[in-house]
């Protein structure tokens, strides 16, 4: 395997060649973005008085990561960056939200959106596109630090199945042998709560391509889907897990904190194109999105946050199905209590909103595990043309964000998961060989 070095961190090639299936595909992916960017002046951001444009539409799913963006509307963040006319526009799944960024505002769907991370690469390349069709995006920022959860229907809680899944091993054979098929619920294809589960699965023994029926389920049907019995557990963020535990239809395995402490989870992407348009206004909706950031990740403020989220308009789910969870308070439904975990969801704090390049790389070598991007992907330039994390910085200097605050690379380097595998940015190969269940294109 040969070895490429990015701007700023090393990172490994996964294969001898570059992108056979798509290849030309990101090339003209690439080619698109330079001609963009050459058309802009050195310094785009600093020139100008205030945002090419007022407006812009900005798609979330009822998830309470998505508080960034709605917070950044809802206390005038945007307003006071310039952007008083963008839109926060709720999708109802991220299907809609891809179909909805592949379409862009100007033909009715959106220039951006609260993200599953993989999301803007498998768009970029194609790989969930109507006829691979690649799209080019940035990631500006990222939204938020754990918060996720696996449960497990109620069913299943005399197997005690909690960090490890092998518990529900016997279960799961059980239930085949009797003709019923065993049915676990992510969000996505390759998405983030896609690898969590299949992660949680694996590492317990439980294969996820043949053991059981993974099965895409938007976000705010999980709970519905599990009280009638289509699912035997699911992996999704909150609110959506606490709701099942307080309904009494299910409980908490684990948090995905605990399965990878501090790990990243959505981002705000958008549209390459309309960056490249508007560079100025993307320095400003991301100035927003951070200040917002800030003020959600204050404990003093995640009682109005909850509030404000779980409106009507938003979410329309009650305050306390999400703001004991915000504030680290965790109810697992199996007789576990955890009050100030330090799993709950960070906004800010641990550089959570700095979007690391060593973490979308994990991303995509998880992708290439189960075989939803080529086991050939050369990634360090896929990388570089999807991280715009000099962005984020340049906001983030705009908005006077002390430098302490501000990572001084672009790699967090080696990140360790609860079952003990090691993922070293400088080597996704060896992580790769380390694990036993995988499916490879």
């Amino acid at each position: 395997m040969t070895r490429k070095i990015s701007r700023e961190f090393r990172v490994a090639t996964i294969g001898r060649r570059t992108l056979l299936r798509g290849a030309a595909r990101l090339a003209g992916s690439a080619v698109l973005i330079a001609a963009a960017r050459a058309a802009l002046p050195a310094g785009a951001f600093a020139q100008g008085a205030g945002p090419e444009t007022k407006k812009a539409v900005f798609g979330y799913i009822a998830l309470t990561d998505a508080a960034p963006l709605i917070i950044a509307k809802e206390k005038g963040y945007f307003a006071k960056h310039g952007m008083p006319e963008v839109e926060v526009a709720k999708q109802a799944s991220w299907g809609t939200t891809r179909d909805n960024i592949v379409l862009g505002s100007v033909n009715g769907g959106i220039d951006g959106a609260h993200i599953l991370t993989p999301l803007p690469y498998l768009i970029a390349i194609g790989r969930v596109t109507q006829n691979n069709q690649p799209v080019p995006m940035y990631i500006l920022a990222r939204l938020n630090l754990d918060g996720q959860g696996i449960s497990v229907a109620k069913a299943h809680l005399p197997t005690g199945a909690k960090l490890d899944a092998g518990a529900l091993r016997d279960d799961f054979k059980r239930q085949t042998a009797a003709g019923k098929e065993v049915k676990c619920a992510m969000t996505f294809r390759g998405g983030t709560h896609d690898l969590w589960l299949r992660y949680w699965l694996a590492a317990g023994g439980i294969d996820p391509e043949k053991d059981v029926q993974t099965i895409v389920v938007p976000p705010p049907q999980m709970v519905a889907n599990m009280k009638v019995g289509s699912m035997e557990a699911f992996c999704v963020g909150e609110p959506w897990n606490a709701q099942l535990v307080n309904q009494g239809i299910g409980y908490t395995a684990l948090t995905t904190g605990e399965l990878w402490n501090n790990h990243p989870e959505k981002s705000f992407a958008v549209r390459a194109d309309w960056a490249d348009k508007n560079p100025r206004a993307a320095r400003a909706a991301v100035m927003a999105v951070q200040e917002a950031a800030q003020w959600c990740d204050k404990d003093e403020n995640k009682a109005e946050m909850c509030q404000i989220i779980g409106r009507r308009a938003w979410f329309n789910v009650p305050v306390e199905d999400i703001v004991d969870r915000s504030l680290g308070s965790f109810v697992y439904g199996d007789g576990r209590a955890v009050k100030s975990s330090p799993h709950l969801m960070k906004f800010w704090r641990n550089f959570a909103s700095y979007p690391w390049k060593s973490h979308d790389l994990w991303f995509l070598t998880e992708n290439i595990r189960w075989g939803n991007i080529p086991a050939d992907t050369n990634m360090a330039p896929l990388l570089d043309q999807v991280n715009r994390e000099d962005i984020w910085r340049e906001a983030a200097k705009a908005l006077g964000v002390p430098a302490d605050q501000i990572p001084t690379g672009t790699s967090r380097g080696k990140e360790t998961f609860f079952d003990g595998k090691v993922f070293d940015p400088a080597d996704p190969t060896a992580y790769l060989n380390s694990q036993i269940i995988k499916k490879l294109t």
